[in-house]
């Protein structure tokens, strides 16, 4: 997935404490946070043969607990050998949580049909500081502390 440098400053967009972290989206960074394209067709082949295009959005789950919400909805393509204590440090940077009080306002306007609901929610568990990946490539592992067979 990331043999080249594509990922290469890559934001960290969402963080889920003792769940996952999501990164790897594609679009204009305004203010930390990555918004997608306004007119981008992943089909056209110009954009599928740019080798710094990467259109994976790509999460990593942070424990300790398994996370059904994810279950038949991913794929899982990999393991963390090495670097465990970064995962668990971007899992511990502080994100944007609204009040209680928003929060039933924004469940009452998402039952009411308000479309306006889920653009406020697309700032929930953003961190509150940048993370982003510094640098990326292909970790040549001789002796893996972890079995890299899936279940």
């Amino acid at each position: 997935m990331c043999a080249t440098s594509s990922y290469k400053n890559t934001l960290v967009h969402k963080i889920f404490p003792g769940q996952f972290f999501l990164a790897g989206r594609q679009g204009r960074r305004d203010k930390g946070e990555v918004r997608p394209p306004l007119e981008l067709n992943d089909d056209e082949d110009d954009i599928k043969l740019d080798p710094n295009y990467r259109n994976v959005e790509f999460l990593i789950t942070t424990g300790p607990a398994p996370c059904p919400q994810l279950d038949n909805k991913n794929i899982v393509f990999g393991v963390v050998l090495e670097g465990l204590d970064v995962v668990t440090a971007i899992a511990s940077i502080p994100t944007y949580k609204p009040s209680e009080r928003i929060r039933q306002f924004n469940d009452l306007a998402e039952f009411l049909g308000d479309e306006r609901a889920q653009n406020a929610r697309a700032i929930w568990n953003r961190p509150l500081r940048t993370v982003y990946i510094s640098d990326c490539g292909e970790l040549k592992v001789t002796k893996p502390s972890l079995s890299p067979a899936l279940p």
